[in-house]
């Protein structure tokens, strides 16, 4: 169960009683403001107690919510976005979603991964997890992106890539470091948004950009917190205490210069105002790209390069 859900309950509980408060004092000549107001008021208080400092592993619960914003919101909220699908080589990945597209009345190539809702469309996407297929999509892209002259945006959403045997039989690690590799020499301006999780090479593989920017309960780690306790303890179990040393929170990876920006989220997470989210980022993307088109192609590209270079380097003495 997703402990933020779990705490949720009684939020979900109060709402419905001052909607309902709200619809009798509407439908009748009864004073109810003062029993509103002290309700709404503990609902704010138990707000801030949920959600006011939460810990990395609530964290990733949060960036793991049923309700949030998922890649697919992102790419529907564009002016206009025409899908290309397949790799050329041996089938479309549904876990990601990518094509031509209008940000701001600007032409970008934009590429999202996607989790899926409910259990159909989950299986359909392969719960976000891309196997090699799907990168070597990215990758397809990203040329045509440069080839074209046109900015790439990416909304990275992910566990991680795929694990399956048949992935790692189609080259799973070779098609990832070869979607860095174009991302890290394309000459076009590369935005890239972390959403909700960020999870190893499998998001890497998306997120190597000129301007990283990451939502406030998003997380981005070199594991998944199951992944770093089972290899670190052989026990899954202890995912909760492997969070809370991965250091993968936007407070700790902004101070690390990991990425680049972070994005508010309202109190509560951003599934309590997805359409708000997806406004404020694509408006964050938006900007970031207007800073980037000003510079030339190869300073562009040296900042990339040294951007990457200075992390995990200590500091000069």
């Amino acid at each position: 169960m997703n402990v933020i859900v779990e705490r949720e309950k009684g939020l979900l509980e109060l709402e419905q009683r001052i909607a309902e408060l709200k619809s009798q004092a509407a439908a009748q000549p009864v004073d109810m403001s003062a029993e509103i107001r002290a309700l709404e008021a503990k609902y704010a208080q138990i707000q801030r107690e949920v959600f006011g400092a939460m810990t990395p592993w609530q964290r990733v619960n949060m960036a793991r919510h049923p309700k949030r914003p998922l890649g697919s919101d992102y790419i529907a909220a564009l002016d206009q976005f025409d899908e290309l699908h397949g790799d050329r080589h041996f089938r479309d990945d549904h876990a990601i979603v990518g094509g031509f597209a209008k940000l701001a009345g600007r032409r970008v190539v934009a590429i999202a991964q996607d989790k899926g809702r409910d259990t159909k469309e989950k299986v359909f996407r392969n719960f976000g997890m891309p196997g090699p297929e799907g990168y070597r999509k990215v990758i397809r892209l990203v040329k045509l992106a440069d080839h074209l002259g046109l900015p790439v945006v990416t909304f990275v959403d992910t566990s991680g890539a795929d694990p399956g045997i048949g992935s790692e039989e189609r080259a799973q690690a070779e098609a990832i470091a070869q979607s860095l590799y174009e991302l890290a020499d394309v000459r076009v301006p590369v935005v890239a948004t972390i959403i909700g999780e960020g999870g190893s090479g499998g998001a890497l593989a998306l997120a190597l950009a000129d301007r990283v920017l990451m939502l406030e309960h998003a997380v981005y780690s070199v594991a998944s917190p199951e992944g770093a306790a089972a290899i670190l303890w052989g026990d899954a179990a202890r995912a909760e205490e492997a969070a809370s040393r991965l250091r993968l929170t936007s407070d700790d990876l902004i101070r690390f210069g990991i990425v680049d920006d972070v994005i508010p989220e309202p109190l509560g997470g951003a599934h309590r105002d997805p359409s708000g989210i997806v406004t404020r980022v694509l408006g964050t993307v938006d900007g970031a790209l207007d800073a980037l088109a000003r510079l030339p192609v190869d300073e562009l590209r040296d900042r990339r390069y040294r951007k990457f270079r200075r992390i995990g380097a200590p500091p000069p003495r």
